[in-house]
């Protein structure tokens, strides 16, 4: 429900079905494509004069655009609903969930190429959770050598990537002659440490700095194949 409004003091399940304001000619509007499970928690929980509806696009933007008082929804993490200034209840869950990846023992035994397949889907899950929060930061750094720019960044930042700082040759054309006249570095970093990061590397001389959020990282074989 949202935070603000006639929802400013309600924080449970009970209260908002205590609240006067639903009535049969002015029911609580409820926005959610669980079209069986909404009304049957609502009816369980004793709310009366409730009326559902689906919405287009985005269900957290229906309170502020008026065509709905609450939603009901699959939330992870809650970001989303902060972000449209809208708040959980207490009692409002309405079922727990999660995915399962499940295989036949048997197939996994007798077919390889199931075998297969289920080691790329789980190569490819575990590659993505790590990367999750992940960005690959790629910056310019003037240096004598890989070496040089290697030891300033590892000496003079926390941020050393995976195993350590990628630094390679950036080569220009200067006095008729290709030379390599930058180096540029590639590390991988949490994105709460984004911003830190770009300041440190700019201190010891970064510049250009491109960043792009990463997908998969590969790492040894998953302990779960």
């Amino acid at each position: 429900i949202p935070k603000y409004g006639i929802f400013e003091n309600i924080s449970s399940m009970d209260e908002l079905a205590a609240m006067p304001h639903w009535t049969v000619d002015r029911p609580l509007r409820i926005a959610t494509g669980f079209n069986y499970l909404g009304p049957k928690f609502v009816k369980e929980k004793g709310l009366k004069n409730v009326k559902f509806s689906t919405a287009d696009g985005a269900l957290e933007a229906a309170p502020a655009m008026g065509i709905a008082d609450a939603i009901l929804d699959l939330v992870s993490s809650g970001t989303t609903l902060r972000e449209n200034n809208l708040k959980e209840i207490k009692g409002g869950i309405v079922v727990e969930s999660q995915a399962v990846f499940i295989a036949s023992k048997k197939a996994l035994l007798q077919r390889k190429d199931v075998l297969e397949t289920t080691h790329e889907m789980l190569e490819r899950l575990e590659a993505h959770l790590r990367a999750d929060g992940q960005f690959t930061v790629i910056a310019n750094m003037r240096g004598n050598s890989a070496e040089e720019v290697a030891e300033s960044i590892l000496r003079k930042t926390v941020f050393t990537g995976l195993q350590g700082p990628t630094v390679s040759p950036v080569f220009c054309r200067r006095d008729g002659e290709v030379k390599p006249d930058y180096y540029a570095i590639v590390i991988c970093v949490p994105k709460k440490q984004l911003y830190e990061c770009v300041c440190q590397l700019r201190k010891i001389g970064g510049s250009g700095v491109l960043v792009s959020p990463l997908t998969y990282i590969f790492d040894e074989e998953p302990p779960r194949w």
